[in-house]
């Protein structure tokens, strides 16, 4: 895999334990996350909150703004485990395909036009695994569980746009 791919899904939820939904494009706000999305935060000038949702498990941890995952890592984890993930309920964001996102932690990227951080690889937690059916999703997904990023300047994100290194 290479630093060049594509976005195949799009994924939010309104508040934390909420069910995500799939949608076509996100407007994707610097410093704050996704619109829509239980990690978009107050914006900092108002303290207006996007949307009225604020929340989620690491709504505390910097680097919350995006979530990603490779669509590699859940056809290996389906292949190794014998589990089959439904779209979204990975509870990550960006569905990504073509690109190896643990090259990405600590470098700059753009999706689409937005331009994002890798902040730290986005190891599973027991929550994910604790509101799924299907046990060992936590252990499968060690080392694949994607990307953690901040976004550095906002913009529109739409299913099929590009993701390269910045």
């Amino acid at each position: 895999m290479t630093t060049t791919g594509r976005i195949r899904g799009i994924h939010v939820a309104p508040e934390q334990g909420a069910p995500t939904r799939s949608i076509e494009t996100a407007r994707a706000l610097a410093g704050r996350g996704l619109e829509g999305d239980r990690y978009c935060l107050a914006d900092p000038e108002t303290d207006d909150q996007s949307d009225d949702r604020v929340g989620g498990t690491f709504a505390d941890r910097d680097g919350s703004d995006l979530t990603l995952i490779e669509t590699e890592a859940l056809e290996a984890v389906e292949r190794d485990y014998d589990i089959a993930l439904e779209p979204g309920v990975h509870r990550r964001n960006l569905t990504t395909e073509g690109v190896a996102l643990n090259h990405l932690d600590g470098e700059r990227f753009r999706v689409g036009d937005v331009v994002c951080e890798g902040v730290e690889l986005c190891e599973p937690c027991s929550y994910l695994e604790r509101h799924l059916t299907e046990g060992g999703v936590r252990e499968a997904l060690i080392h694949r569980g994607g990307l953690r990023a901040r976004i550095l300047e906002g913009g529109v994100l739409t299913v099929g746009d590009r993701l390269e290194r910045h």
